[in-house]
């Protein structure tokens, strides 16, 4: 894992003094809180329904085990003893106070982290594959570039005032893990004939209330011109993004409005004032960050072991576990486990001090110390032994973390919802409860499949619903909570790339939902083939017979 130098650590150190001055500034009534707004957002700290929420970057996914144990401390010592996972990777602390924000982000900046560009209209946390570096399918480690892309985003001093936010997404696999084209702007890695490192750059991805898939307006660009490519990008939207209409402002707009060819046509214009100017990559300053992306000293262990093989002969729950939540792994006789964040009973994403603090021990134990963070709001130890996988799953259940569901129905993806976001219409973490409640039989939901569900509080789809094979967004009716349900939608793994999902017809009220999965779920299985997929019996069979169930016996009052 990259490192901090003396430059990183000093600018970190630097800005959490420039920061304790403005709170004590705010405190003492010199800020106003119309003027000390800017400045907190600058530090990832939110004001909510409640209290303050304080939103860390956690780099492309990727933690050690010290710094997962310093999020368990801040859990325990600044809020109710748990975090929450986001899908950004990154990690919310709901009940802040602002006295003490400065000392959390002391605390942080001692093991190489801070709020910085969680908020605001800037580059935001750039994200990459959680297997990263393991993966068997692996072209590219998009490790590297993604941390040349944070190095040189953080305090660009062109992009700190952007029209809207903006995020970045880079893969380098078959499978987009990343969830590439939702994203303001796309990487995908590749390797030419020649055994070039290669980028297809993406514009215009975005969900929200105009989802969009992102276009490609770039194809086999050198890696050598990755940053004055995305730099022409960006100049291009600061110059042209709206700035009158916050709605309108994401890149998103412009791409759509321009249309793809003549944004990237302007992007290209642009870049002729950047290609091969002073941001050009080198090798040498490729290495100076790849270098901390090596490859750990792996053991020769072969790729079969008896007791894991005797292990899943004689339990059928750790078999299961091993089937869900396991992913192969590029060297022999290891493993990436995913932890899931999805149990029975709790919020989507949320982890307490204590599961944070036994994760960490058991990087130590069994990952050579390093944790990733999913976009789908699980923690992965992505470099686990075969012959150690039982004692882990044995660890693992004492603290809430084996639950076999990893790519299931209820592997739900869920934003705070109105619990705690003040801009949320509805409360997503009672229907997501609601919803694992229903569906509690394991042996039902595994034998369902590969299901994606998404829940968003708001239009501002923090939960990504747009791209779950079902989503539910909670919408405002008069002033009361419902909840629209879209279907089809895929956050593009495999070749057959991003999908949004429609709108099925009018919406529900709370008490309706479980109902409404049930009615989903069982038109699935009654028209499903040869144990396909959801997403695949949607495809072929269409959204009729589904809302046709839906809705037999319901006339609602509600659009």
């Amino acid at each position: 894992m990259y490192q901090y130098d003396q430059y990183d650590q000093t600018l970190v150190d630097e800005r959490v003094a420039q920061y304790r001055d403005q709170v004590r500034r705010r405190l003492s009534g010199e800020l106003s809180e119309e003027e000390f707004r800017p400045l907190r957002l600058q530090n990832g700290l939110y004001m909510q329904r409640h209290a303050y929420m304080h939103r860390i970057a956690i780099p492309y996914g990727n933690l050690r085990s010290d710094q997962l144990r310093m999020l368990a401390r801040i859990a325990r010592e600044h809020d109710r003893g748990y975090g929450h996972f986001s899908t950004r990777t990154n990690i919310q602390y709901n009940w802040i106070k602002l006295e003490e924000t400065p000392e959390l982000l002391a605390k942080l900046a001692s093991v190489q982290m801070h709020g910085i560009q969680t908020s605001g209209n800037d580059i935001r946390n750039i994200t990459a594959d959680q297997f990263a570096g393991v993966a068997p399918d692996e072209i590219v480690d998009p490790r590297p570039w993604a941390e040349i892309l944070r190095q040189w985003s953080t305090f660009h001093p062109e992009f700190n005032w952007l029209p809207r936010k903006f995020k970045i997404a880079v893969s380098g696999t078959k499978e987009d893990r990343v969830a590439v084209q939702i994203h303001d702007l796309g990487v995908y890695l590749s390797k030419n004939e020649a055994g070039e490192v290669v980028c297809a750059i993406l514009a215009g991805g975005g969900l929200g209330r105009t989802p969009v898939i992102g276009s490609v307006i770039r194809e086999n660009l050198p890696w050598q011109h990755l940053l004055t490519y995305c730099e022409a990008v960006l100049r291009v939207y600061n110059r042209f993004g709206r700035r009158d209409n916050m709605y309108k402002a994401r890149i998103k707009i412009l791409v759509k409005a321009l249309g793809p060819v003549k944004f990237a046509q302007q992007v290209e214009e642009e870049w002729q004032h950047l290609k091969d100017g002073p941001s050009t990559l080198t090798q040498e300053e490729y290495e100076r960050i790849a270098q901390y992306f090596q490859p750990p000293e792996y053991e020769k262990l072969s790729d079969t072991d008896a007791s894991f093989e005797k292990h899943l002969l004689e339990s059928k729950p750790f078999a299961r576990w091993i089937e869900r939540n396991l992913r192969p792994h590029k060297v022999p006789g290891y493993a990436a486990v995913t932890l899931s964040l999805k149990p029975a009973v709790g919020a989507p994403g949320d982890a307490t001090d204590v599961q944070m603090e036994a994760v960490a021990d058991w990087a130590d134990q069994y990952s050579l110390g390093e944790i990733r963070v999913s976009h789908e709001q699980n923690l992965i130890l992505a470099n686990v032994k075969k012959r150690d996988l039982y004692a882990l799953w044995e660890d693992a259940k004492q603290h809430g973390f084996a639950t076999a569901n990893i790519g299931l129905l209820t592997d739900i993806i869920a934003c705070p919802g109105g619990d705690f976001c003040s801009l949320a219409n509805a409360k997503s973490l009672p229907i997501a409860q609601a919803i694992q409640d229903r569906f509690s039989d394991l042996d039902y939901v595994y034998d369902l499949g590969d299901l994606s569900l998404n829940i968003s509080g708001c239009i501002n789809s923090c939960g990504h619903h747009h791209v779950g094979n079902i989503g539910i967004l909670g919408v405002d009716k008069d002033g009361s909570e419902w909840y629209q349900v879209t279907l089809g939608g895929e956050q593009g793994t495999g070749a057959t790339g991003a999908h949004l999902g429609r709108v099925i017809g009018p919406s529900f009220s709370a008490e309706e939902m479980p109902d409404v999965l049930s009615k989903v779920i069982d038109t699935f299985v009654e028209h499903r083939v040869d144990g396909e997929r959801f997403i695949d019996t949607y495809n072929r069979i269409g959204v009729a017979p589904f809302k046709e169930r839906v809705y037999a016996s319901r006339q609602p009052a509600h659009a």
